[in-house]
């Protein structure tokens, strides 16, 4: 049976009522959507805001944010590295590694613009395993990061002459004299249009020919900037979308988003609705905040203002309907639980995920990873129950005030005062959970994880509360039991 998406509300923005209010379970919604996650403390400043100025604030901080400081590598050419081989290959794990554990911590601390600077890397794919040079690999970056929230098509223009995208789609290679066809085609099936989608088998030949000559790197210095060569450069006349000129790389871009503005629309929305609302597309508002898109000239913060606050992304329909990456899963759950940001897990989070096709810097191919339902297979959903243990036990075991954490996230769905075992169950589900459990035997036994083999007659003579010691084990317990439930997957 096909999924289907059952909301029916409009791109009006969200008003709260009774029956729609702006409660926990919206909050933490968006958090996840626009962010990733959020602790019980944070959502409840939020739930004191509009959601509308919610989203506002989070957009405009985005937009201000400062992309992340530059390595002193940035630029490095291979004759910046040891002449040693053996030392001069450790360095460039080392850079590689350390800026992949660099933009986890972004990822997890730096809400929105670097919640978009993951989903652009796996739209503009590139692989490290095609150029290896950290400075390429920071460059990339930094452009994911630059335009994260910005314009769209000086997004793509700058997005082509990249050294990492010139090596990966051998742009690099194609001279007038021999054209390579990779970067034109997916230019266009992957990057802009879509898999047959306004262009022709001969817009890709003519486009190849027009962005020829971008050949300019140093074979004897590796890593060094890649210039454009004229001479390399076809300069005859080409036909792209009906049109005839002797067309070069901006040109192609003009004609590109001249040309095929609404189809560049339509297929960019649909992929920012699919990936933040619902694997279901919606067509008719999807084809709304494709105008919004062209009306404002491509910039993508437009689209992200009209869409998260809208009624249609707040539609309980919406809520629990994605299936997140290895990556965000965890990093995910480490942020509504309020733990801050540990070097050792993330590099742990971020590299074990490589083992189950979640490999930073290397999606799958060209086509990014498949993502949703493709994260939860037989041999990967193991591997998340036991990495959400693995990030509990690694918290738990540190021993100072983290694990005071896990006990503040109760005591704050609750109150410190709280001694209903129960209440204060239900309150960490239903937060964790999208939708909490189906059924009452399910949270009953969650209810007897948490009491775990604490007598009874504590919890009715109200002798147990949350300032208990074994609290924090207790917390410990019921998470885990909850990150092993199906529901948890989704979000």
């Amino acid at each position: 049976m096909p999924f289907i998406n059952c909301a029916d509300a409009s791109l009006e923005v969200f008003s709260p009522t009774t029956d729609k209010p702006w409660d926990r379970q919206r909050v933490v919604h968006l958090a996840r959507r626009i962010a990733m996650g959020a602790s019980p403390e944070i959502v409840t400043t939020a739930l004191a805001i509009s959601p509308e100025g919610i989203v506002d604030s989070l957009v405009d901080e985005a937009i201000s944010m400062p992309l992340a400081p530059e390595p002193p590598w940035a630029y490095w050419m291979l004759s910046d590295y040891s002449p040693d081989e053996n030392i001069r290959t450790q360095q460039i794990i080392n850079q590689i590694f350390g800026w992949g554990t660099q933009w986890l911590k972004d990822i997890q601390e730096n809400g929105l613009r670097d919640r978009m600077s993951w989903f652009w890397h796996n739209h503009f794919v590139t692989r490290n395993e095609s150029y290896t040079c950290p400075s390429y690999m920071y460059q990339y970056h930094k452009l994911l990061q630059k335009y994260a929230v910005g314009n769209f098509k000086e997004f793509v223009r700058e997005m082509g002459v990249t050294p990492a995208m010139l090596l990966f789609l051998n742009g690099v290679q194609s001279t007038r004299f021999d054209p390579n066809e990779n970067y034109a085609r997916e230019l266009y099936e992957l990057f802009t249009l879509g898999v047959d989608n306004g262009y022709t088998q001969e817009d890709i030949v003519e486009t190849a020919r027009a962005l020829t000559g971008w050949n300019g790197i140093d074979v004897e210095d590796f890593c060094g900037p890649i210039e454009f060569v004229p001479a390399f450069w076809d300069p005859d006349s080409k036909t792209i979308f009906g049109q005839t000129g002797n067309w070069g790389y901006d040109d192609v871009i003009d004609l590109l988003f001249a040309n095929r503005g609404v189809e560049i629309s339509e297929f960019i929305c649909a992929k920012l609705y699919r990936n933040f609302v619902n694997p279901k597309e919606d067509e008719e508002i999807i084809m709304q905040l494709a105008e919004t898109f062209r009306n404002s000239n491509f910039e993508i913060s437009a689209v992200l203002r009209q869409l998260f606050k809208s009624e249609h992304f707040f539609d309980s329909a919406h809520i629990g309907t994605i299936i997140p990456g290895h990556i965000e899963y965890f990093i995910m759950f480490m942020n509504e639980i309020g733990f801050a940001y540990e070097e050792t897990i993330s590099f742990a989070v971020g590299y074990s995920a490589t083992d189950f096709n979640q490999a930073i810097f290397n999606p799958t191919d060209v086509s990014g990873w498949p993502g949703n339902r493709n994260w939860v297979t037989s041999q990967s959903l193991p591997y998340r129950w036991e990495g959400i243990t693995n990030i509990m036990g690694y918290y738990y075991s540190l021993q100072n005030e983290t694990i005071e954490q896990v006990r503040d996230f109760a005591i704050n769905l609750t109150s410190a005062t709280e001694t209903d075992p129960e209440l204060i169950v239900r309150a960490v589900v239903d937060f964790i959970l999208p939708k909490g459990f189906q059924f009452p035997a399910e949270y009953a036994e969650a209810l007897a994880v948490f009491k775990g083999e604490i007598p009874e007659n504590y919890f009715e003579d109200k002798l147990w509360n949350l300032n208990w010691d074994y609290v924090p084990f207790q917390m410990f317990e019921l998470l885990v039991h909850i990150a092993n439930q199906p529901e948890f997957q989704l979000k």
